[in-house]
C-alpha cells in the first residue's frame, strides 16, 4: 500500500491521530501513568506508545522546538511581569500624590462638662 499523499503542510495520520489524542486528554493520563508509583505495571505500555508517537521526530529537531517555545514563553512572562511591575509603579505615584505631604499631629482636643477649670469655662 502506498503512504498518504497531501498538500504540502497538510498534516499526516500520524499527527491527526496524535492531536486527537492531545486534544481527547490521552496524553495527560499517559503522563500519569509513566509518572504514577502505583501504576509501574504499565511503564513498558506506556514506554512503548511515547516511542510510537515521536518515531518521525529527530531528538535534535525536538531539541530546538522545546527550546524556542521555553525563549518564547520566557520572554512573554518577562514582559507581561513588566508591564505588571509598571502599572503598580504607577498606581503607587498616583497613591502618593492623593496624600497630602504633612501629616497633621493634631488630634483634636476634649472638653469635660461639668467639671470647671480655672475661671468660669469647662477643661480641656
Amino acid at each position: 500500500p502506498c503512504p498518504l499523499q497531501g498538500v504540502d503542510g497538510d498534516a499526516s495520520v500520524h499527527d491527526r491521530v496524535l492531536w486527537a489524542l492531545h486534544i481527547s486528554g490521552m496524553d495527560d493520563l499517559l503522563k500519569f501513568l509513566a509518572s504514577a508509583q502505583a501504576e509501574q505495571q504499565w511503564a513498558l505500555h506506556v514506554l512503548e506508545i511515547i516511542s510510537l508517537m515521536f518515531r518521525d521526530q529527530s531528538p535534535e529537531e525536538l531539541a530546538v522546538l522545546g527550546q524556542g517555545q521555553a525563549a518564547a514563553e520566557h520572554g512573554e512572562d518577562t514582559r507581561e511581569l513588566e508591564t505588571l511591575r509598571q502599572r503598580e509603579l504607577a498606581e503607587k505615584r498616583a497613591r502618593a500624590l492623593q496624600r497630602p505631604s504633612r501629616h497633621s499631629r493634631f488630634g483634636g482636643s476634649y472638653v469635660l462638662q461639668g467639671l470647671k477649670a480655672i475661671g468660669d469655662r469647662d477643661v480641656v
